[in-house]
């Protein structure tokens, strides 16, 4: 496993595709800097901030250009035809590639997460809100890996499930929010630091639980789809 962890973390960092996360968390931090220096009061920028940009956008989005990329970019070019001829369980490939996938992520956005919920409120909403976009990190990273296996165009489908069912769906069909991981994240870091600025219908239980099964659940897939890959990186 320590083998396709190194292997996984070269290839991630090597591709230019690494480069693209560094602007999303840029900006979120740069705004929370420069609203906290103008004097403006939270209250103001703290949702549209954290919540609209932060959750809402970086976290997900960093998370389908690693989480796709982690497996899919081998698959794209060949490449896991050298990891299927291995005589690994299938388990053993996925999980090294999730752990990657949701570290470094988790890494990516809980740094600007919680300077911005510092600057904010305060250092226990900065350690909440880092807490939550990393087990959203391991949600969202499950959920990308196993689309990459699941269709050739994953990166267009977790746009589609962040932007339509979480951004659009979710502003204006309550009941969309029981499936929204986005939501979970809230429910998760405002429970970790009540307060005003994190608002959400989705209670904890439903949050832990629900987080709990999507990172379980499309891990399972994802393992089982690798199963029936053939050694010429197709499905059986």
């Amino acid at each position: 496993m320590s083998t396709i962890t190194w292997i996984t973390a070269r290839g991630l960092f090597g591709r230019r595709r690494f480069l693209l996360l560094l602007p999303l968390p840029l900006v979120l931090l740069g705004l929370a800097v420069l609203c906290r220096s103008l004097g403006v009061d939270p209250g103001e920028w703290g949702p549209p901030v954290l919540v609209g940009l932060g959750l809402a956008v970086v976290l997900p989005v960093v998370a389908l250009i690693i989480g796709t990329g982690v497996l899919g970019a081998e698959i794209d070019d060949g490449t896991v035809v050298h990891i299927l001829t291995k005589p690994l369980p299938r388990w053993q490939i996925v999980l090294p590639k999730l752990l990657v996938a949701a570290g470094v992520t988790a890494v990516t956005v809980a740094v600007p997460l919680y300077v911005a919920g510092v600057l904010a409120d305060s250092v226990r909403l900065g350690l909440a809100l880092a807490v939550a976009a990393a087990l959203g990190a391991l949600a969202y990273s499950a959920l990308f890996l196993a689309l990459s296996l699941v269709t050739r165009r994953p990166v267009l489908l977790g746009l589609v499930y962040v932007l339509i069912w979480e951004g659009l769906l979710g502003n204006f069909v309550s009941g969309t929010k029981v499936l929204s991981i986005q939501q979970y994240v809230i429910a998760l870091a405002d429970r970790l630091a009540p307060t005003g600025l994190l608002e959400t219908s989705v209670s904890v239980p439903v949050a832990s639980v629900m987080t709990a099964l999507v990172s379980v659940g499309f891990t399972v897939l994802a393992i089982d789809r690798l199963r029936s890959f053939s050694v010429a990186g197709e499905t059986s």
